[in-house]
């Protein structure tokens, strides 16, 4: 399950992504239209600052926008600026890697190979789908794709 802080930082950088490029939105406005807290989005921006995704402008028309072109913003790439790894299992991260305490043999885990096609598709999913897919609603139906039953 992803973070509130993740959830909020997904919402926010669709919302800038929304704006003409250049276009800047005051963190207050942002927080009530997508209704995060203000003090909890300043922290989700100065993440996304720091990572080089957004930026911030003083002054009369001053705010935040992106700085990387939304087609570029992937989700996996922000799911784990903002809460790490996306594995199921520590042995499947490929950033944060740990053997399970109670595995005996990895290569023979049925519970590992079960979890590793859910991470491989999650991973696919993610790191295909970017902020302009979300935002113009360009998501292919993966149970579809591979005929999964919901």
């Amino acid at each position: 399950m992803i973070s509130q802080k993740a959830r909020y930082a997904f919402r926010a950088l669709i919302a800038l992504s929304r704006r003409n490029e250049g276009e800047a939105v005051v963190i207050g406005e942002l927080a009530r239209a997508e209704d995060i807290p203000q003090k909890f989005l300043e922290q989700i921006l100065l993440d996304l600052k720091r990572s080089g995704l957004v930026a911030s402008r003083r002054g009369k028309v001053g705010g935040y926008m992106l700085i990387k072109n939304p087609r570029e913003i992937f989700f996996g790439e922000v799911l784990r600026l903002i809460d790490g790894p996306v594995a199921p299992l520590p042995c499947l991260s490929k950033i944060a890697y740990r053997k399970c305490d109670d595995c005996k043999n990895e290569e023979n885990c049925e519970v590992r190979k079960v979890f590793a096609q859910v991470a491989n598709v999650t991973r696919m999913v993610l790191d295909g789908t970017s902020l302009a897919d979300a935002r113009d609603g360009n998501i292919d139906d993966i149970t579809e794709t591979y005929k999964i039953s919901a």
